[in-house]
């Protein structure tokens, strides 16, 4: 008797052993599509993708504005006498160095220009204070809301604060920070690669 309960325990391990098998197999087939939902949209794919720009075009002393990550970039091409002025203005910043920034600097941007190649500065027009966007003031000179020996750079319409033509923020102002330099890369000698600063 007890040999006939061989086969009949022998048929049972292997239906449970099916049985088993079909339960995972029918888990990871829940499983996948409800883990993939976690993965990021198409569209945040796009937001938060690197974004190309082309300053071949560009006139010396003209702004650029693209987006991304929802956020305004700026890109100026700096004359050799807005160059020039950032000398000037070194005494007069808060943060000459770009050390105490909330967004940290790239190191290839810690330096008097901010950039990576000093013709052309890369910034989140984006104000440190309370996130207003500052207005392009590149006339020099005495003028409404800024000092009477102004070099041209940026002020921000809400408080008042106002940023060289390096994006450095003068003392004495509600802004905290310099304006965030984004990481970008050059593709070649006339596109920039915002978004990205290694090669992948």
């Amino acid at each position: 008797m007890s040999e006939s309960l061989k086969p009949s325990e022998s048929s049972r391990r292997s239906a449970i052993g099916l049985v088993a098998a079909a339960g995972a197999a029918g888990g990871a087939a829940v499983a996948v599509p409800f883990v993939s939902t976690f993965a990021p949209s198409e569209k945040a794919k796009a937001a938060g993708a690197p974004v190309e720009i082309d300053v071949a075009a560009m006139q010396p002393g003209e702004l650029k504005r693209v987006e991304w990550r929802g956020k305004p970039v700026w890109v100026l091409r700096r004359t050799p006498e807005m160059l020039a002025t950032l000398k000037n203005t070194d005494p007069q910043v808060a943060d000459p160095g770009s050390i105490r920034t909330a967004y940290p600097t790239p190191t290839y941007a810690k330096n008097v220009h901010r950039s990576i190649k000093p013709e052309f500065l890369v910034v989140v027009g984006i104000c440190s204070h309370l996130g207003c966007s500052p207005s392009d003031k590149f006339s020099t000179g005495p003028q409404p809301s800024l000092p009477d020996d102004w070099a041209g750079g940026f002020l921000c319409p809400c408080h008042g604060s106002t940023f060289d033509l390096a994006g450095r923020v003068f003392k004495n102002k509600p802004a905290p920070d310099n304006l965030e330099v984004p990481p970008h890369r050059y593709l070649s000698d006339t596109r920039i690669l915002i978004g990205e600063d290694k090669v992948a």
